[in-house]
């Protein structure tokens, strides 16, 4: 599968992929943006998802491990850095199958940042695998 143009702002968001990592890291790298993996193959509550985030993501120390938290941090300038972030939730079909309604409040999460950084010309896109 090829990846979309990542430095295409306005088209940010959540997206699904199919494929390996890597054609989403090399877009990445070609359009400045940080690329990060978020593995969540053995997350199995909601407690697993947030240690995740936190180690996949580097998120700052004083994120809470909860939705609010994370939406908030998601949204912050100096985690996101200068020029946007691309994220690839692997193995995110299990995850989704087993804890929808969790599943269903990240996309939500990450779909309301995605609106949020474009509206200040930052591309922060996701991808679910």
């Amino acid at each position: 599968m090829k990846p979309p143009d990542l430095a295409l702002i306005d088209e940010a968001g959540v997206q699904p992929w199919s494929g390996p990592a890597e054609p989403l890291k090399t877009a990445a790298a070609h359009a400045h943006l940080k690329f990060a993996t978020v593995d969540l193959t053995h997350a199995k509550d909601r407690t697993a998802l947030f240690a995740e985030l936190d180690r996949a993501l580097k998120l700052p120390e004083h994120f809470g491990h909860n939705w609010d938290a994370l939406a908030d941090v998601l949204e912050d300038r100096d985690w996101l850095g200068k020029a946007g972030r691309v994220i690839l939730f692997a193995g995110s079909n299990a995850y989704r199958s087993v804890h929808p309604t969790d599943w269903t409040t990240l996309e939500d999460i990450c779909a309301e940042a995605s609106e949020f950084w474009k509206e200040r010309h930052l591309a922060f896109w996701i991808f679910t695998a």
